[in-house]
């Protein structure tokens, strides 16, 4: 049977892998890497420098595959989503059975956590029922959430309250009900800008853990037009970005001492 590690990677600062995830590198004979058509040379250079700290043995190969597109045009997301992931499975099968042996173990890196907002188990469990063997490790990782409130300084819950994380596109049709702190990712939109009537405070952070890091937070009504402003600048500068905030009910406490 072919092993396959789900392994997590952490937000893009090599220190965030984990012991065990260091210890899930040095067992892999091949990994795999979706290509999705955009040059985004510091992430290829990060998984590289990754490798080379922690797998510094070689004796591994990588190999690429052609990440499928998605259509982002239609209203019917949910549909184009699935179809997505069964053509990026598609993908992953041919890769996987071209490649790697029985008895092998292969791998795919992924950034932040494996189990939040990202598709390569939903897409490994599809392989898997059709018939095709796997047996599937999951290695943890430091995801974005984490990351961010440790760079701002401020716990992810308040006492006793609830924390919800949602998309961009779900905030920007209403904040979620009886939840007064909500962690918003994939918002390619700005979605906080359509809350900057309420009372809330934004912990907002790009490209966190490397070089490029930015960090804003302050009084949502204050601060939203300046996170839109740096953020296309970011993204006009990169090509792409990354990005995830934390909104949270009421002003900043004075001694938050978030940037």
């Amino acid at each position: 049977m072919r092993k396959i590690l789900v392994i997590g990677v952490g937000a893009g600062d090599p220190e965030h892998i984990t012991m065990q995830a260091v210890g899930a590198l040095r067992r892999v004979d091949v990994f795999f890497v979706l290509d999705k058509g955009e040059v985004k040379q510091d992430l290829v250079d990060l998984r590289q420098e990754i490798l080379r700290r922690y797998a510094p043995d070689g004796g591994y190969r990588v190999v690429h595959g052609r990440d499928p597109e998605r259509d982002r045009t239609t209203d019917a997301y949910v549909e184009a989503v699935d179809d997505w992931r069964r053509r990026r499975a598609d993908v992953c099968q041919e890769l996987i059975a071209a490649e790697l042996a029985d008895g092998q173990t292969g791998a795919f890196l992924v950034w932040g956590d494996p189990t939040l907002y990202d598709s390569t188990l939903a897409i490994l469990d599809d392989i898997a029922a059709r018939g095709f063997e796997l047996d599937i490790e999951v290695i943890p990782g430091v995801s974005s959430v984490s990351a961010l409130v440790a760079r701002h300084r401020v716990p992810l819950n308040q006492v006793g309250r609830p924390v919800q994380i949602t998309t961009g596109r779900r905030l920007a049709g209403a904040w979620p009900s009886d939840v007064d702190d909500v962690v918003v990712m994939l918002d390619a939109r700005t979605a906080f800008t359509a809350h900057t009537g309420q009372d809330a405070t934004i912990y907002w952070g790009a490209y966190l853990g490397t070089p490029d890091e930015i960090l804003i937070s302050g009084p949502l009504s204050e601060v939203a037009d300046r996170i839109v402003a740096a953020r296309a600048e970011a993204r006009e500068r990169k090509g792409w970005i990354m990005d995830t905030y934390l909104l949270r009910r009421g002003a900043p406490p004075a001694s938050d001492g978030a940037p």
